[in-house]
């Protein structure tokens, strides 16, 4: 099991997502050079970390999609 993020994380994660929802996607790499772009004096760790957060986050709400959810009926 992973770790429980601090409450820091989830607030700069849950704020960067709002402020710039078009910027993230799925891929941690990807998200990972955004957060090292918009955030200034973060850590390595604290970087990775709320990427990893915004990553989970965005998967979770992909997955959760109902258009996914009909192509998986459709399909078994």
């Amino acid at each position: 099991m992973g770790k429980v993020k601090t409450e820091h994380i989830k607030r700069l994660g849950k704020e960067l997502m709002s402020r710039f929802p078009d910027k993230f996607s799925s891929n941690f790499d990807d998200n990972k050079r955004v957060v090292d772009a918009l955030t200034q004096g973060a850590t390595t760790k604290v970087r990775n970390q709320v990427a990893g957060y915004i990553t989970h986050t965005i998967s979770l709400t992909h997955a959760d999609s109902p258009s996914e959810t009909v192509e998986k009926e459709m399909t078994a």
